[in-house]
């Protein structure tokens, strides 16, 4: 589950609404209720990117395997908790070295 891009009916931020979209499983799921802490995932490219968006477009080298159909920002300052049973279906999945980076910038973030 770790690493893995996965559909989530994600709320938006003001819990008016949500959507089905792409998020990036930052953990295995957890506890008796098998929580995962998601990161959303958007195709709406911020034009002045945060340290901690980043970017998978075709010139990354996970793009290809992350099962994302354009260009979209992975968001870590957008995070959510949901039970597994809630994670519609796997797209794909990003490598442990792009793990690293986005653990590193969750890191920043967090301290």
């Amino acid at each position: 589950m770790k690493r893995s891009i996965v559909l989530v009916e994600f709320p938006y931020d003001d819990l008016s609404d949500s959507k089905i979209r792409p998020a990036y499983a930052l953990t295995d799921p957890i506890g008796d209720h098998r929580h995962v802490i998601l990161a959303l995932i958007t195709s709406r490219i911020p034009t002045q990117p945060l340290v901690t968006d980043v970017s998978l477009d075709a010139t990354h080298p996970d793009f290809a395997i992350a099962g994302l159909k354009k260009a979209s920002a992975l968001r870590l300052n957008h995070l959510l908790t949901l039970r597994y049973s809630i994670i519609q279906r796997q797209l794909g999945e990003l490598s442990t070295e792009t793990h690293k980076q986005i653990v590193e910038r969750l890191y920043t973030l967090l301290s």
